[in-house]
């Protein structure tokens, strides 16, 4: 019998129009996890989803169904802005955060999950960038404008884009512990910004 921790379960959502490093940033941070972690893709419909850039990513199984969840991860993209309005997928998507264990969010991902309502009385934040648009999803979410990330029960919502890495990591690191974390940084050679209050591009205000 053996005494390893069961490895993590991560899915990760992919929806036409998905922002690449929203979603394979943290994926690469999980991934460095090796057996301590497993990952699976999912869409409204197992098979090939296009992201917002143009190369297409492969979605293992269907969203629906019972994926045992320790992570939950949403990225983002504008392909977003047409998702909010699949009542169908959106009712899916509540469904499955409402089961796992952990919800992660990068980018305009936080506004997707917002306009479920799962995140109503909850504290989040999204993309600088397109602040306007993802707050206006959930009104009454309590959005936090300058963060990193932001950290609610078993909600970690990210800002933009490369913010989906730090997250990823503060995640891991309450999962898994802080050594955890830089061991998984410093095999990717990637600098951790660990302050998840430290946002330097939220005085920027450059809609989208």
């Amino acid at each position: 019998m053996s005494d390893q921790p069961k490895p993590l379960r991560i899915g990760a959502l992919l929806f036409t129009g998905f922002e690449l490093l929203d979603l394979y940033g943290p994926l690469e941070m999980f991934g460095m996890l090796k057996e301590r972690a497993t990952i699976l893709t999912l869409a409204a419909q197992a098979g090939i989803v296009r992201s917002a850039q143009g190369p297409e990513g492969v979605a293992q199984s269907a969203l629906a169904g019972d994926h045992d969840l320790d992570v939950l991860l949403v990225p983002g993209g504008m392909g977003t802005r047409k998702l909010v309005e699949d009542a169908a997928f959106m009712a899916e998507l509540r469904n499955q955060a409402e089961k796992a264990r952990h919800v992660a969010t990068v980018c305009t991902g936080s506004g997707l999950l917002a306009r479920t309502g799962i995140l109503d009385g909850r504290r989040a934040t999204s993309n600088k960038f397109a602040f306007t648009w993802a707050s206006s999803q959930g009104p009454a979410v309590t959005w936090v404008r300058k963060a990193r990330w932001v950290e609610d029960g078993k909600f970690f919502t990210s800002s933009g884009v490369s913010a989906g890495m730090d997250m990823t990591l503060g995640l891991i690191a309450h999962l898994l512990g802080r050594e955890t974390s830089i061991m998984v940084a410093n095999k990717a050679e990637y600098t951790w910004h660990e302050d998840k209050d430290s946002d330097p591009f939220a005085e920027l205000n450059i809609p989208w």
